[in-house]
C-alpha cells in the first residue's frame, strides 16, 4: 500500500480525496516541486523548500510553515519504507467559492506522493524547438513551479508529433528558455553555460547545485549556441540526460561530461 500526505496526515492512495471545489484543481491555483530521495534522503531539500517559499509568495499565498512540510515529506518516505525514489509536493490556495477572486483567509492544501525510481536511464534526448510555445521572460509565473503546467504539456506533445521525446521552448525574443520540464546547458571551450533566469528559464535546483559549485556560467543563448556546442544536456532534480539531436539534425557529444553534471547534482 502506498501512503500519501494530505492536509496534516498520512493517508493511504485509495483513501486521499481532494475537494471538488479545491483552486489547484479548478484554476490550477499552486506550486509544486518534485524531488529526488536517494538512501532514504530527501536531495537539497532545503533548497526545494526555498523556492516552495519563493513560489507561495508569488502567488500571494499564506507562508508555508516550512518545518511542518518537511516533516511531512519526511513521513511519507519514513511511512513508505522509501530508499530511492522521488516525492511530488504540491500545494494549493485550497478551496473557494465559484470565480476567480480567492477567499480572503485561504486554507492551502498540502499533498505530497511518493512515485518508485524509473527502471531504466532515460535515452539521449531527440529534443524539438517548439514552434507553437514561446515562455514569456518577462512574466513572474516563469520563475515558480506553477500548477498552470499547460505549456509545457503543448510543447511536450509537440515534440512527440514530430518525432521528438522533448521539447525546447524559446522565450518572446526568440532565444533559448528551457525544456519542458528540464534546464538547457551546453558546453562549450570547456565551461558549462545556461540561460539566466532572465532568459525565462525556471530556476531549478539542479542549476543552482551546479551555479554554487562553480560548475555552470550564465549567458543569454540562442539555437546557434546549441548547434555549435561540444554538447547539449538537460538537467534536473531527477536525472542529467544528454541531448542527441535537435530538429532532427544530431549534435556534438562528450563522453563524461553528464556523468561529472550528475556527480554534482545528485549527491
Amino acid at each position: 500500500m502506498t501512503w500519501l500526505w494530505l492536509n496534516g496526515g498520512l493517508v493511504s492512495a485509495d483513501a486521499a480525496r481532494i475537494d471538488p471545489a479545491d483552486r489547484g484543481l479548478t484554476l490550477g491555483d499552486g506550486v509544486f516541486e518534485t524531488m529526488r530521495v536517494a538512501h532514504g534522503r530527501i536531495v537539497h531539500v532545503a533548497l526545494h523548500l526555498d523556492r516552495l517559499r519563493q513560489g507561495a509568495e508569488v502567488l500571494m499565498f499564506p507562508a508555508p510553515d516550512l518545518d511542518r512540510v518537511e516533516d511531512a515529506l519526511r513521513r511519507v518516505v519514513r511511512r513508505n519504507d522509501m530508499t530511492d525514489g522521488s516525492l511530488r509536493l504540491t500545494l494549493t490556495r485550497g478551496c473557494g467559492p465559484r470565480g476567480v477572486m480567492p477567499p480572503a483567509h485561504p486554507s492551502p492544501t498540502l499533498l505530497v506522493t511518493p512515485s518508485p525510481p524509473p527502471a531504466a536511464p532515460l535515452p539521449a534526448a531527440r529534443m524539438v524547438v517548439s514552434t507553437r510555445i514561446r515562455r514569456d521572460e518577462t512574466s513572474p509565473l516563469s520563475r515558480i513551479k506553477s500548477l498552470d503546467y499547460l505549456p509545457n504539456v503543448l510543447a511536450r506533445l509537440e515534440a512527440a508529433q514530430r518525432g521528438g521525446d522533448e521539447a525546447l521552448m524559446l522565450n518572446l525574443a526568440g532565444r533559448v528558455a528551457e525544456a519542458s520540464a528540464s534546464t538547457i546547458v551546453i558546453q562549450r571551450e570547456g565551461r558549462l553555460v545556461t540561460p539566466p533566469v532572465a532568459e525565462g528559464a525556471l530556476p531549478g535546483i539542479a542549476r543552482a547545485v551546479l551555479l554554487a559549485a562553480g560548475m555552470l556560467d550564465e549567458a543569454p543563448l540562442d539555437l546557434d549556441d546549441l548547434r555549435h556546442a561540444d554538447g547539449v544536456f538537460l538537467t534536473s532534480s531527477l536525472s542529467v540526460r544528454e541531448v542527441a539531436s535537435l530538429d532532427g539534425v544530431a549534435l556534438a557529444r562528450v563522453p563524461g561530461t553528464a556523468d561529472a553534471i550528475r556527480a554534482c547534482v545528485q549527491s
